[in-house]
């Protein structure tokens, strides 16, 4: 499969004009009104680096109890997270080349199997910043195609650091990442000094995924109803690790009214 640039670049600007708005949030899918919380929709995060075995078990243990969508680690911890939780319901989440997105395609294409044969059943990719920046899409969805389709079965969201990209870098990245075979696309790493996520680009991110991709929220979020808020403007995945910030009894619709 090759990359169609000009019926890409047909479609980002179809999408950066249409203005239009998140609307009813059917990306929540079926019966979210009726859902408490967002532990549903929630990727317990650990990623710094000086996150110790214990800490990474009690995550596990954490999301576990929450049934959390997923519970989202360095390749390293991928082993033990995948043990821990063994026969729960929140799956591992690995990333792959982060924070940086620098790595060649030979070495994330590795990460990538390798953490899957570790035990994670998604994988969280951070996109090279150097070629959105330079406008090299060739060379971008190659890059993401050869990366996804080596971490099958698993599924693939990409990272595309939006804090760092204006809206047209976003929308091109976002269809380009469909294109490569992404199954979502996520704001940040939240290691980038341009910040997090924005409602802003959740939105971007929501008009270009349409109803065939998901949009992780991630980068700053530490309280419900910042997760309410992302949810709202587009997004069905929340990366945060402040995770008891984000339970509630509450239903969920209740918090997006």
């Amino acid at each position: 499969m090759e990359l169609d640039l000009s019926a890409l670049e047909a479609e980002a600007d179809r999408v950066g004009l249409s203005g239009k708005g998140a609307g009813e949030p059917v990306w929540l899918g079926a019966g979210w009104r009726d859902r408490r919380g967002v532990a549903a929709h929630l990727d317990a995060t650990l990623l710094k680096p000086e996150a110790t075995e214990r800490q990474i078990l009690e995550l596990c243990d954490r999301a576990a109890g929450m049934n959390a969508a997923a519970v989202c680690v360095n390749p390293a911890w991928v082993g033990l997270a995948s043990r821990q939780l063994r026969g729960r319901s929140p799956v591992v989440a690995a990333v792959v080349d982060f924070p940086l997105g620098a790595g060649t395609t030979a070495s994330r294409r590795t990460e990538a199997r390798l953490s899957v044969l570790e035990g994670a059943r998604e994988l969280d990719v951070v996109a090279s910043l150097s070629l959105i920046k330079s406008g090299r899409w060739h060379e971008l969805f190659e890059d993401l195609r050869v990366v996804i389709a080596t971490g099958q079965p698993a599924r693939t969201k990409v990272i595309l650091e939006t804090a760092a990209l204006g809206q047209r870098e976003i929308l091109r990245a976002a269809l380009v990442a469909r294109d490569a075979g992404a199954a979502s696309v996520k704001t940040s790493t939240g290691f980038h000094p341009g910040g997090g996520a924005t409602v802003e680009a959740v939105r971007w991110l929501r008009q270009a995924a349409g109803d065939r991709m998901g949009v992780k929220a991630s980068g700053g979020i530490r309280t419900l109803a910042e997760a309410a808020t992302m949810l709202a403007a587009g997004a069905d995945r929340i990366g945060a690790s402040a995770i008891e910030a984000l339970t509630t009894e509450r239903f969920l619709g209740e918090l997006l009214a």
